[in-house]
């Protein structure tokens, strides 16, 4: 919406009129069908002999030979092992993975080294920190209270365990979408379905038609910018100005989620688990009634209290759907209840932090006596975030006029884009379980095939994380604003061998990463500077910086100290000296956990991981699709002078030391193959031992053996500061 305004505001003689039938016939790229097209016949590369390997490279060089150019030298062995790890693990090959590599001679080395990197558990780990990017995850609600959603940690292990399995993108999309109606005796396709759940809430806003509304407008613009690639935001108010979105379009989409609610305690366990702990907690329950039955009398009273407040602050027409008998409530009215229940029915912890004086004194004795009947208790089943509909019935969806939700126009139902599919949707509700059927048949139409986005969107991704930049330069943009892409035709041929493939990725992987194109040196060539100046079109490899989450888990890898335990829930490391530890962020107390790999680490909305906030980690309350890369004064001051990166450095000389023993020379040696996968140059060995003997007397130590410790960790340190170490070449 802002930047439509803006553009509006700054330019607004480029803007056609908005008129529906000329919107409607306006070519864009992106929505014509996909057409697979044929490989083109090109001259192998006389300087190359590899080239071409996969198709991939042949759509690239018919694009180099139109310029003139050639592409580049291969990258040597150490480059390609270090790029190919990091890219596809978003960790760097430790020595003894890099030795045997540069010692195999035989010609399929390096697709061997692929199939292992694919097959590893830390590739579901790497690319599910891109997903979460587009579903923006984050384990809190946002806004002024920002509290804790316990749960949503299972959903970033569901995208990670999806990845690693290479499940199929299609099912990928239709658990996320409509795991509860596809699939409702499938707990993962029911955990999936958090995709829908991770919008910003405010939670103190009383109006909840006004967070209805912008929850649904949080999810349709998601789903439009993840799986479709487009920003049709503008569409709330208006029809589109660049693209052949009607704003008719925006609510026909809008309506597929109009019966969603939010469910937050979906027990995660089979029914036989939930059978049997029902049986326990019975007998719990049976000898601790009389106590629990004096607790709940004196909560009561400040459960009612705190009830009766928070109803007084909803709208009357609020206040009328909780008072209605449950049969008389109509579907939108449902969803109005199921949002204000948590104020009427506050927690236990909610109840008893407002108790004072005697009765809180008498409750905390209650308590004592209550724990003394522990071991019977069986414990919390495992739960879980997801979302459901309402029932059957879906609420009405109106075309809101200037997006206002107290502004209804006529009413809409459920259909696609009209540029791409004018027909209604046919929605079927589900037999199994109440609910509408409505995300079912976006589900279905998001995978179809016939669909022009959704293989292109995903195909366009993968490129953009392997090479920096996609093929379409803006990956959740395929719309007029975003451009076209640099080779049409090869994203098509990609999107095409996606769906043939079964909607597998790592073929797609497999695919680009042992193409030529991508085993290319990134060192420029003579003409290649003029010609192909921003590197369109591939003429070299792209260098790119690692994000923050890749910096910090390299470092924690190079010192020994990365902990690779999987699952669970989310990690609080310590925070920087001068920002208070608080209940917005618990210190782990957990050995270990602090040198867990980044993408378990908490991810609140109002307090981001510092490391990750200077190193442009992406704002949780919207979708990413591509992060900003910026090169700032903070981030040098976090590896120079950071408490945890002079702890990664101490680290790491220990580990040098260990593995090296005595010897400086070794040292040095064992430090590069370590940080960088290679072996230094002569004049870095030098300069690396002239450093260390003079660092020693400057580390202030007296026992020689610890300015030597100490001296080797400067050094180490330096290794970690540099753009070799935090850059992918």
């Amino acid at each position: 919406m802002r930047r439509c305004l803006a553009i509006w505001i700054v330019i607004p003689s480029l803007l056609p009129a908005a008129d529906p039938a000329a919107v409607g016939r306006r070519d864009l790229w992106s929505l014509r069908p996909i057409v697979r097209p044929a490989v083109p016949s090109v001259r192998p590369s006389v300087e190359n002999g590899s080239w071409p390997r996969t198709p991939v490279d042949t759509f690239i060089l018919a694009k180099l030979d139109e310029k003139g150019l050639a592409p580049s030298a291969e990258a040597s062995k150490s480059t390609l092992i270090r790029r190919a790890t990091l890219d596809l693990t978003g960790i760097p090959p430790s020595p003894e993975e890099v030795e045997p590599f540069l010692a195999d001679e035989s010609p399929d080395a390096y697709e061997r080294l692929v199939e292992r990197l694919l097959d590893s558990p830390r590739y579901g780990e790497r690319w599910g920190r891109h997903w979460l990017d587009l579903a923006r995850f984050a384990e809190s609600e946002g806004f002024k209270s920002d509290e804790i959603r316990p749960h949503a940690w299972r959903y970033r292990d569901y995208v990670i365990e999806s990845l690693t399995s290479d499940k199929p993108y299609d099912r990928f999309i239709q658990e996320q979408i409509a795991g509860d109606e596809l699939w409702p005796g499938d707990l993962d396709a029911r955990v999936a379905t958090a995709f829908n759940r991770h919008y910003p809430d405010e939670s103190n806003a009383r109006d909840l038609f006004q967070r209805r509304q912008e929850i649904l407008n949080d999810v349709t613009d998601t789903v439009g910018h993840v799986f479709l690639g487009l920003t049709y935001e503008c569409a709330r108010c208006h029809d589109h100005k660049h693209d052949p979105i009607l704003q008719a379009d925006y609510y026909r989409l809008q309506a597929f989620f109009a019966g969603m609610r939010a469910v937050d305690d979906l027990v995660l366990a089979p029914e036989e688990t939930v059978r049997a702990h029902r049986a326990k907690l019975a007998v719990w329950e049976e000898r601790t009634e009389s106590l629990r039955a004096e607790m709940g009398k004196i909560e009561e009273a400040k459960r009612r209290q705190i009830a009766d407040d928070n109803f007084e602050k909803f709208p009357a027409e609020i206040q009328s759907a909780i008072l209605k008998p449950d049969a008389e409530r109509t579907p939108i009215e449902w969803q109005m209840f199921h949002k204000a229940r948590p104020y009427l029915y506050p927690d236990r912890r909610t109840i008893t932090a407002g108790l004072s004086g005697d009765m809180k004194k008498k409750w905390e004795a209650l308590d004592r006596e209550l724990a003394g009947f522990a071991d019977l208790f069986p414990g919390e089943l495992p739960l879980a975030s997801a979302i459901a509909d309402v029932g059957p019935e879906a609420p009405k969806t109106f075309l809101l006029k200037g997006g206002s939700h107290n502004a209804p126009g006529a009413e809409v139902s459920p259909g696609f884009l009209t540029a791409i599919d004018p027909r209604p949707a046919a929605v079927e509700p589900p037999q199994a379980i109440p609910s509408s059927g409505r995300r079912a048949s976006l589900a279905r139409w998001l995978t179809d095939r016939k669909n022009p986005l959704t293989a292109r969107v995903i195909a366009n991704r993968l490129w953009h994380y392997h090479f920096g930049r996609g093929i379409a330069g803006t990956p959740s943009d395929f719309g007029y604003m975003g451009g076209p892409p640099s080779h049409p035709e090869l994203l098509d041929w990609l999107a095409t061998e996606l769906v043939r493939g079964g909607w597998r990725l790592k073929p797609l992987h497999r695919l680009i990463v042992t193409s030529s194109v991508y085993r290319q040196s990134s060192s420029d060539r003579g003409g290649a500077q003029i010609s192909d100046a921003d590197n369109s079109l591939l003429s070299r490899y792209p260098r790119s910086r690692l994000e923050g989450e890749a910096i910090r888990d390299s470092a924690l890898a190079a010192a020994g100290l990365l902990d690779v335990r999987m699952g669970g829930p989310s990690v609080f490391p310590p925070l920087p000296r001068g920002m208070e530890e608080s209940e917005k962020w618990m210190k782990t107390r957990k050995a270990g956990d602090e040198n867990r790999r980044s993408i378990y680490i908490f991810v609140r909305r109002n307090l981001r991981y510092p490391l990750f906030e200077v190193f442009d980690a992406p704002d949780t309350h919207l979708s990413c699709g591509r992060r900003s890369v910026t090169v700032t004064a903070p981030q040098a001051l976090h590896l120079l002078n950071g408490d945890l990166a002079l702890s990664w450095a101490r680290g790491f000389a220990a580990r040098v030391e260990a593995e090296a023993g005595a010897d400086l020379r070794a040292r040095v040696e064992r430090a590069y193959r370590i940080a960088f996968s290679r072996s230094p140059e002569s004049c870095e060995m030098d300069a690396a031992a002239k450093f260390i003997d003079r660092q020693r007397p400057l580390t202030g130590e007296k026992d020689p053996a610890r300015a030597d410790a100490a001296a080797l960790a400067d050094f180490c340190h330096a290794l970690i500061n540099s753009n070799e170490f935090v850059y992918k070449d």
